[in-house]
C-alpha cells in the first residue's frame, strides 16, 4: 500500500516531463516555421511572427507563449531571419526553470 502513492508520484512527473518536452518540440518547429516564412524573397519579420502564431493556433504551446519576435541577423556571415518564441513552462511546483526560449533560423533569399 506504501508503493502506490509513489507510482502515482512517479507517473505524474513523466507525464509532466513529456508535457513539457511536447511545449518544447512545438515552440521549435513554430519558430523554424516562421523563419522560413519570414526568409523568402520580398516577406518582411512580420510575416515570420504572424506564421509561427498561425502553426501553434490551437496547440496546447500556444497558451504558455508570452512573445514571438523576428529580426534580421547573420550566422556566420550569412543573412539569415531569426524568430523567436519566449514562453513560459507548464510545469507543477516551485522546482524548475521559469521560462523557455527558442529560436528558429532560416537563410534570407534576399541576401
Amino acid at each position: 500500500m506504501l508503493v502506490v502513492p509513489l507510482l502515482v508520484v512517479i507517473a505524474l512527473a513523466v507525464l509532466q516531463l513529456a508535457l513539457a518536452l511536447h511545449v518544447r518540440a512545438t515552440l521549435t518547429a513554430a519558430a523554424a516555421e516562421g523563419a522560413r516564412a519570414a526568409s523568402l524573397a520580398g516577406a518582411d519579420p512580420a510575416a515570420g511572427v504572424q506564421r509561427a502564431r498561425e502553426v501553434l493556433d490551437g496547440n496546447v504551446a500556444y497558451s504558455v507563449v508570452r512573445e514571438v519576435t523576428a529580426r534580421r541577423g547573420s550566422l556566420e556571415g550569412r543573412a539569415v531571419m531569426v524568430v523567436r518564441i519566449e514562453a513560459g513552462l507548464p510545469l507543477v511546483g516551485l522546482l524548475g526553470p521559469e521560462g523557455l526560449a527558442v529560436e528558429g533560423h532560416a537563410l534570407r533569399e534576399d541576401g
